[in-house]
């Protein structure tokens, strides 16, 4: 795996960049985090193709953090990114009515509904000691930053901290709150929506359109993020006033990246679409049998994260039917 020559000569020649005298990377290109998609190799290959790694820690304890660090580190040199999820945890949330919507596909496979499993859990002071012990050059944040105690620890370690945002309010929010780098994160983009400020989902903007509006709102460098996937779209950013670029879903069809065959395929081949189902967020997905038959928004689907738990073991029974 590797950045092709177009990609590379096209950033190498840019004048100036900001983010890379911020970050130490040798191109200006985030591989996007991705939890259970991007991990440790992942990771090691954009680095040493000159990228600013990153790790996915939303869904690992604090030991996995500890570990995959360490694994990282003695096998590549160059800057890391850690990245944590800052959403609120909705205790006692009722998933009675989205079980009951799957019940037909627990019969349908002949397995039993899951009861609560792994799920992404928010930035807390376990992985905010992991931090100030690993000292990674780059803390990045989605939904929002965690409580300013919290955020104090982290800037004090001298990481360079980088949040998201899907309008300008929240691109302002977190210029006031002092991260040194703000992704821009548009429409198009494959993971979950970063909208932490309450905004109307109606109202998501595409990247190009979000793009050179917070360029004109704040100081700080801009990442951008969403659909991003050659020196083509590399250019535009740039052009629209980004410093550096977060390319996610390309890095998905890797041979390190985490994502089985036959899902690989799908992604490759179907359009994508925004849905609730997966997770309880808004995210983008391939077009597939559930959201086919369920639609891609329910009202059942509990708060994210809580619908993933549900779905575990019959995305384990299709996978193994084939």
């Amino acid at each position: 795996m590797g950045l092709d020559a177009e990609h590379g000569q096209l950033v190498s020649r840019w004048p100036n960049n900001p983010f890379q005298k911020l970050v130490g990377c040798e191109h200006p290109i985030i591989q996007a985090p991705m939890a259970n998609a991007g991990g440790v190799e992942l990771a090691i290959a954009a680095i040493i193709a000159g990228a600013l790694g990153s790790l996915p820690c939303g869904m690992l304890s604090e030991r996995q953090i500890r570990e995959q660090v360490a694994e990282v580190r003695t096998r590549a040199s160059g800057p890391i990114n850690l990245n944590f999820l800052c959403h609120r945890m909705q205790q006692g949330s009722d998933d009675a009515a989205w079980r009951a919507l799957l019940n037909p596909y627990y019969e349908e496979f002949g397995i039993e509904a899951a009861g609560p499993g792994p799920t992404r859990l928010p930035f807390d002071e376990a992985a905010c000691g992991a931090v100030e012990d690993l000292r990674p050059e780059v803390v990045s944040f989605h939904y929002g930053l965690p409580a300013d105690p919290l955020l104090k620890r982290v800037r004090e370690t001298g990481a360079v901290i980088l949040s998201s945002a899907t309008t300008v309010a929240e691109a302002r929010w977190l210029e006031e709150r002092g991260v040194d780098a703000i992704i821009a994160q548009g429409f198009e983009a494959g993971g979950h929506t970063a909208r932490f400020m309450g905004s109307d989902p109606a109202e998501a903007l595409g990247l190009f359109s979000l793009l050179p509006q917070i360029a004109d709102a704040v100081s700080v460098p801009e990442i951008a993020a969403g659909g991003i996937a050659d020196g083509r779209g590399i250019a535009a950013a740039f052009a629209l006033g980004a410093s550096a670029v977060q390319i996610g879903t390309a890095y998905l069809l890797t041979p390190e990246s985490l994502i089985p065959d036959p899902f690989k395929q799908l992604i490759a081949s179907r359009p994508t679409l925004m849905t609730n189902l997966y997770s309880g967020g808004l995210a983008r997905a391939s077009r597939g049998r559930l959201i086919d038959e369920l639609g891609p928004v329910r009202e059942e689907a509990p708060p994210f994260p809580m619908a993933t738990a549900a779905l575990v073991p019959l995305w384990r029974a299709a996978q193994g039917r084939g």
